[in-house]
């Protein structure tokens, strides 16, 4: 008599399989916990004709799309404007701030989520991928120390999805997703969340709540204030140090002591021995010894006298020059600047690379500082 072969594994989802679904989905039912799904749609476009080989323009919303295929990031997320509840299970753990490294670190910041996989791709209308956003509301703050009427919620986003190891029945089907974790921050990928509002009865947003933009900020405006106190300019403030006086010639001044006879040309023709010169000495400000009257302009001044300075404005930086008779000889640049970023310093990071500006060209106003990709674009001859 034959007698059939035992197996728990078939080719096809039995009926074993679909029982032990509906009875591992009913767990969570009982044992589960709400969370609320913000379903990422796809990333947003680029205006009319700015797009590109690394920023495509795609015609519809897909989850899948990537907008910079350069840096392979998406960053103009949309989301679903419906918000979608189910059911999970996760294992708590207290987060603890690791203060042994130079800053604040949350060393256990990543939570591991189970869900069941029929139920969430029936509840959203497809599988949890990385970009979705889940809401903890079991886990507002109702007691925040802020000036918010409102609880403060717990947003994280999901960075991996994979199958559950604990999620496989004895038919080697899985029934469970594991999803990785990370809170959320106050960035461009998230501003179709943030901008919700942060109650139903609240003008506020739920960025005025959660954000901790304003107060980054201010302790970074602070720390600059401060630093500007300890540090206005940029290299060494030598004002104070001794250096070689020099007559108005040029050649370095001296006096006798102790009875020897040493003049200026004696000193003078020494080789290396023309008055001390570095960045020390030098002070890099722009300005001539103390006491010294100078000029500045785009030219030198057509009448001269030895000795006279000059400041050229034109120079970047500004260069300051000594008029030796028949010359004018570079005495120093302007190196010493504010340290502190913004378009008023005379270097190259303010006037070139921070530029701002904007030009006529064709009577069209052009931005002065573009990328290549778009200054070298090939347009139509018409």
């Amino acid at each position: 008599m034959y007698m059939p072969r035992l197996s728990l594994y078939k080719p096809e989802k039995t009926n074993d399989f679909h029982f032990l679904d509906k009875q591992i989905a009913e767990m969570f039912t009982v044992g589960g916990t709400d969370i609320h799904i913000h379903k990422y749609l796809g990333s947003g476009n680029l205006p009319e004709g700015e797009a590109d080989a690394v920023q495509p323009q795609y015609d519809a919303l897909n989850p899948t799309n990537i907008q910079d295929l350069l840096f392979l990031e998406n960053r103009d997320r949309k989301y679903d404007v419906d918000v979608y509840t189910h059911r999970a299970i996760y294992n708590v753990q207290d987060i603890d701030f690791d203060l042994s490294q130079f800053g604040l670190f949350l060393s256990n910041d990543t939570l591991f989520m189970t869900v069941h996989i029929n139920s969430i791709v029936k509840t959203i209308g497809r599988k949890p991928l990385a970009g979705d956003v889940v809401e903890l509301p079991h886990l507002k703050d109702e007691h925040a120390l802020n000036d918010a009427s409102v609880a403060l919620k717990r947003f994280y986003v999901i960075e991996d999805v994979s199958r559950a190891s604990e999620g496989f029945s004895h038919t080697w089907y899985p029934h469970l997703y594991r999803l990785k974790l990370k809170q959320i921050y106050d960035g461009q990928e998230y501003k179709d969340i943030l901008d919700l509002p942060a109650d139903e009865e609240s003008d506020t947003t739920l960025r005025d709540v959660l954000s901790t933009y304003d107060k980054e900020m201010q302790i970074n405006n602070a720390v600059i204030a401060q630093a500007e106190v300890d540090a206005p300019l940029s290299g060494y403030e030598t004002s104070h140090f001794y250096t070689v006086e020099r007559k108005e010639d040029g050649t370095v001044a001296l006096e006798e002591i102790d009875g020897e006879n040493l003049t200026s040309e004696i000193i003078n023709s020494v080789e290396g021995r023309e008055g001390y010169s570095g960045y020390l000495v030098n002070y890099g400000d722009g300005e001539p010894p103390v006491g010294n009257v100078f000029g500045n302009g785009i030219q030198f001044p057509t009448t001269n006298e030895i000795g006279d300075y000059f400041l050229r404005t034109d120079f970047l930086p500004n260069r300051l020059f000594r008029y030796d008779g028949s010359r004018w000889l570079k005495v120093e640049d302007n190196l010493r600047e504010t340290l502190t970023n913004n378009n008023n310093r005379q270097t190259q990071k303010a006037g070139f690379i921070n530029n701002t500006k904007q030009s006529q060209i064709g009577g069209e106003a052009v931005e002065e500082r573009q990328s290549l990709s778009k200054a070298l674009r090939p347009k139509a001859d018409n």
